[in-house]
């Protein structure tokens, strides 16, 4: 494939765009129960990137979309015990293969963050958006990953002009470790940023 051609199937590609609910047009959709209402007027005004994998370091199984939607065995694996009762979600999780994976709509308040504060607000997941990738936090993330996630921020940002991209550990730090050091924020802002 030459160049042009290269360039030619990118142009092809279907665009990605966030509808007025906050449905990811190119998503596979999975409902999870575990979201409510966003606080009255709170913009979105934050992206939270997260890192994920059940069982721990593990990739390709049903743990993450069973946990996002009560149905994780606790009995299926040791570090299970500890977690299934949470009632935890996401809106998107980017899975290894680049496939996005919507839990919540944006205009809805899923239960990602947890105890977090951005700039000296508390309570993340009121005014955030949580994409969980598929990984851990030593392990490399695909560039497929980075190039979904990058898609979804741009057609996040094209509906909500969000100001801000945070990990997990910079709004929880001390709790929360992910994305972890395998993350490459910088491979992330070149792919995100505006071509001239």
């Amino acid at each position: 494939m030459t160049t042009r051609d290269s360039k030619a199937a990118t142009r092809r590609r279907p665009r990605l765009t966030i509808d007025a609910q906050g449905f990811a047009s190119l998503a596979r959709q999975i409902e999870s129960p575990n979201c409510d209402e966003r606080p009255r007027d709170t913009a979105i005004t934050l992206v939270i990137v997260h890192g994920i994998s059940l069982p721990p370091g593990k990739f390709g199984g049903a743990g993450i979309v069973d946990l996002f939607t009560n149905r994780l065995d606790a009995n299926a694996h040791p570090s299970y015990a500890a977690i299934a009762d949470l009632r935890v979600s996401a809106h998107f999780v980017i899975r290894r293969d680049g496939e996005l994976v919507q839990f919540v709509p944006c205009g809805k308040r899923a239960w990602h963050a947890g105890a977090s504060s951005w700039k000296g607000r508390e309570g993340c997941n009121d005014f955030s958006v949580g994409v969980e990738l598929e990984g851990a936090d030593t392990v490399p993330y695909e560039s497929a990953q980075y190039r979904m996630v990058a898609r979804l921020l741009k057609a996040l940002y094209r509906r909500y002009a969000f100001r801000h991209v945070a990990g997990h550990s910079d709004v929880a730090p001390g709790r929360k470790t992910d994305p972890g050091p395998a993350f490459d924020w910088q491979r992330l802002a070149a792919l995100i940023k505006p071509r001239r």
